[in-house]
């Protein structure tokens, strides 16, 4: 165990910058910060590469098993004040992950659901969409250049460890990927598109949606198979993202689950 109580210490200059979201260009690690964040990736990955604990967290039950699970020489302790600079949560524990976020490789097929995002550049936005396909039951996602990046500080907040749940494909190249689909390409449009609602949805697709105010790209749009539309109120001129995502997710989740039920049904009465 090490103790860190300067504020001149490269590891800890190092740790505020993941914190602040401006790593160095050549660092390709990432911080976790609170009790969720971290017990998740414990159980999802394993230990960290570095614990860091505020001496006034040490004291808190849940402490121990992070504690434990983390070899002698990965555990620093760090000044209480040290500790609330590098916190990006106001009140909560000082308690630390510094971890290498994992890299999948691509499959050569994509035969499963998953989510498309193209060039959505708001954090909270794309911790939500992650937050939502993994709610939803999808296991992959795949993140075109121009979206915000997925391990930020903002973006694991909002996904509340839904990357751990999702492979995420950073700087993926949607228009190439396309080749690889096995299953739909869909994404919401106005033009030429099916009313979500009475659109069967019943099999995997992949989700397509794009930049907060640009939409998806025309190149991405012109490759879909299926374009629905949500319906709505001339309130407002459109929906957020994150909001529109979960409406499509959850609605195919919804014709799923009816059709699973149905068929289990249809067996029992089969059987009886």
């Amino acid at each position: 165990m090490r103790h860190i109580a300067s504020r001149d210490n490269p590891d800890y200059r190092a740790w505020l910058r993941l914190a602040q979201g401006r790593p160095g260009r050549r660092d390709t690690r990432i911080i976790l910060e609170g009790e969720h964040l971290c017990r998740a990736w414990l159980e999802h990955k394993g230990p960290p590469l570095v614990l860091v604990v505020g001496e006034s967290a040490l004291s808190l039950d849940w402490i121990g098993p992070l504690w434990q699970a983390c070899a002698q020489g990965r555990r620093i302790v760090l000044q209480n004040n040290l500790a609330s600079v590098l916190s990006q949560v106001e009140h909560g524990p000082a308690v630390f992950f510094i971890v290498e976020p994992p890299v999948p490789a691509l499959p050569s097929h994509i035969t499963g659901g998953s989510l498309w995002l193209d060039r959505v550049q708001d954090p909270g936005n794309l911790g939500t969409l992650l937050r939502t396909a993994a709610a939803a039951g999808l296991r992959q996602a795949y993140l075109s250049d121009g979206c915000a990046s997925a391990w930020s500080p903002k973006v694991l907040r909002s996904g509340q460890g839904a990357h751990f749940a999702l492979d995420i494909h950073e700087h993926a190249d949607l228009a190439a990927l396309a080749h690889r689909l096995d299953v739909p390409l869909a994404a919401t449009t106005l033009e030429k598109a099916e009313l979500l609602y009475l659109k069967d949805l019943r099999q995997p697709c992949v989700w397509l949606f794009g930049n907060e105010g640009q939409g998806v790209s025309d190149e991405l749009l012109a490759r879909a198979d299926w374009r629905v539309h949500i319906p709505q109120s001339a309130a407002v001129e459109s929906l957020n993202v994150a909001a529109a995502a979960a409406i499509c997710l959850f609605e195919q989740r919804r014709q799923q689950l009816v059709a699973a039920v149905k068929v289990r049904s249809a067996r029992r009465e089969k059987a009886q």
